[in-house]
């Protein structure tokens, strides 16, 4: 992410959904509201990488950033529908944007970043251990396992997980995530209880996934408490005027949204 200019008047922050009520986390889910981008991008895109102007983009994140804590590192990827997990210690990698899907930490002051426009975005919480993760959760990832490669992750950095807690951000719904029926087949011979979050089409060849729910059921086999694990926002395809959705978009380009937790030292708030 490039350096950006102080603002001297800024609009008020964006609206962001939240989760859980506490203090030292700094968290939620950005949708496309409250921006400065154009077209494909309007208005609260926050992806350099997507094709958006990118001075609409510093924009956007000036605003963003009102949300958070001064001072705060960002952790970034470069996305790319697996389930690599890269864990962030307390030096800043060679790399700003891996290659990966998710990220975990055990130290305070760090924003974990995800984007997404249809994908589940995936927060992550043992707060009393001071762990947190942050995944972006398509299909493949999803098909790959990446909702247990994270939990592993962050009980390599000292989380329990049953402790762990666990929001699922707006995603596309089943209500419009229409698939091929192999694919679908796919999640059902993978994933025990899949089956149950498959749905019919009327169109032949067809069904509809539920990806929120599938990735619900993969955190508790990964040892997650159900009553832990929280879904927040709607779907984005049906609500593409506030969330990006390529699905809505047909396939073409659109801005990407922002995900996002970090943990920080008592007494320590976002901006005002």
């Amino acid at each position: 992410m490039r350096a950006l200019r102080r603002a001297t008047s800024l609009p008020p922050a964006p609206p962001v959904l939240q989760g859980w009520d506490e203090p030292a986390l700094c968290h939620g889910f950005l949708g496309r509201e409250g921006g400065a981008s154009r077209g494909p991008f309007a208005s609260l895109n926050l992806s350099y990488w997507v094709g958006d102007n990118s001075r609409s983009v510093d924009v956007n994140w000036q605003r963003a950033r009102q949300l958070m804590p001064r001072g705060v590192r960002f952790a970034q990827l470069k996305q790319v529908h697996g389930k690599t997990i890269h864990t962030i210690g307390p030096r800043a990698d060679d790399d700003p944007r891996p290659e990966g899907d998710g990220l975990v930490t055990a130290i305070t002051g760090v924003v974990l970043c995800i984007f997404t426009a249809d994908c589940v975005p995936v927060l992550l919480a043992d707060q009393e251990r001071g762990v947190i993760g942050a995944l972006h959760a398509g299909w493949r990832g999803i098909l790959a396992g990446i909702a247990a490669a994270a939990v592993r992750a962050m009980v390599r950095q000292g989380a329990r997980a049953g402790e762990i807690r666990a929001l699922l951000g707006p995603s596309i719904g089943p209500c419009c995530y229409e698939v091929d029926d192999e694919l679908a087949r796919r999640f059902e011979r993978r994933f025990e209880r899949a089956h149950t979050h498959v749905h019919p089409s009327d169109r032949a060849g067809k069904a509809y996934l539920d990806l929120r729910s599938i990735v619900g059921d993969q955190l508790v086999v990964a040892g997650l408490a159900r009553e832990g694990i929280q879904n927040v926002g709607p779907c984005t395809k049906s609500e593409s005027e506030r969330y990006f959705s390529r699905r809505a978009a047909s396939g073409e380009v659109t801005g990407l949204q922002l995900s996002f937790i970090g943990r920080f030292a008592p007494g320590v708030t976002p901006r005002e």
